[in-house]
């Protein structure tokens, strides 16, 4: 019997830093990809500074994870997914992101983009197609 692949959509809100809520979104992802499950993540709201480049957390005493969003791609993670709404009230573009990519191994392992900018409703529509929505 095949097990059913279910389409999992993590979507995150919050800030990187000050609350837990990034780093357990993170590490759920992790846990999801290696179960060989369709995972994408979605970033609103202050949710896209968890992707911005540079982040400096020596003055608050937290570590800084946002490197490993760099090993998505190793796991399998290709579809990152940012509103470009969310972007643009804070101030930020896509260059102000991480550059994120994923291996294509049917293409002589060419890097491929994993972030995709979208509108608020091309959001709307990809958590109405994932099966099960996580919001963090």
């Amino acid at each position: 019997m095949s097990a059913t692949v279910k389409k999992f959509l993590y979507l995150n809100r919050k800030a990187p830093y000050g609350t837990i809520y990034a780093w357990e979104s993170l590490e759920v992802v992790l846990i999801g990809a290696a179960f060989d499950q369709d995972v994408s993540l979605a970033f609103v709201d202050d949710g896209v500074y968890q992707l911005t480049k540079g982040q400096e957390t020596a003055g608050i005493g937290m570590k800084n994870f946002s490197p490993t969003y760099a090993a998505l791609g190793d796991y399998d993670v290709k579809k990152i997914f940012v509103e470009k709404e969310s972007l643009e009230e804070r101030g930020l573009s896509l260059d102000d992101l991480q550059h994120l990519v994923w291996e294509d191994e049917d293409e002589d392992y060419a890097e491929k983009d994993s972030i995709a900018l979208v509108s608020r409703a091309e959001m709307a529509a990809l958590m109405d197609e994932s099966d099960v929505v996580f919001s963090f």
